[in-house]
């Protein structure tokens, strides 16, 4: 295996520079779209908290391969055009931060009601009170549930294979296919992703530690 990747170390480092890009975009992107619309969930105003609650519904239960290719297949018959590592990228941010959302959602709705109205009460706007009270609180109740969205989306941003998007999954499927060495490849794909999410799940569990302390 060691000789395997040394031979391939340089399209292997290429996917992998891939995969790390595709994963951080998608999780900025998830995290403001999430945060954005838990908001609009618990907002008081009934047509945006629909909406929003439609949007979540309908990326979660619609599975991720669907929403890559409607994006790497279906857009370009309309005239706008995705590479693969933008249709996979785009996919995994609509579709992750359904989830996110609902983790935000669930972080909230833990916070007391009467948080919000001691907000209001010292001149705060409702999105004020949300920004630097309530959200604040929410991040540190749903830290564990956040890592293990942010693992999976390390995880699901192998869906970038299906597209071409020349991402770490990809160059291990070449390899594979190029060297009949298919049990050596995939072993050393997977060792490779775990190298990623451990960190990030060791990382998670460092501040929520943090936010326990500070409790």
């Amino acid at each position: 295996m060691v000789d395997l990747f040394l031979n391939n170390r340089d399209i292997l480092l290429s996917g992998l520079m891939t995969t790390l890009l595709a994963s951080i975009i998608a999780l900025v992107g998830s995290l403001i779209i999430g945060t954005f619309m838990a908001i609009l969930q618990v907002s008081p105003l009934s047509i945006p908290k629909k909406l929003a609650t439609a949007y979540v519904e309908f990326f979660r239960n619609i599975p991720l391969l669907i929403i890559v290719m409607f994006f790497f297949v279906v857009a370009p018959i309309y005239g706008i055009q995705f590479d693969g590592f933008s249709a996979g990228t785009l996919g995994l941010t609509l579709y992750t931060s359904a989830f996110v959302a609902d983790t935000v959602r669930a972080g909230i709705d833990g916070i007391s009601k009467g948080q919000m109205e001691a907000g209001r009460a010292t001149g705060l706007s409702y999105i004020e009170t949300m920004w630097y009270i309530i959200l604040p609180q929410a991040f540190k109740i749903v830290v564990a549930p956040l890592g293990n969205q942010f693992i999976n989306l390390v995880k699901n941003s192998s869906i970038l294979a299906m597209v071409t998007g020349v991402d770490l999954m990809y160059q291990g499927d070449i390899i594979a296919s190029t060297t009949f060495a298919t049990i050596e490849t995939y072993t050393m794909i997977g060792l490779i992703y775990l190298c990623i999410t451990l960190p990030i799940s060791y990382l998670m569990k460092y501040i929520e530690e943090r936010y326990s302390l500070t409790n």
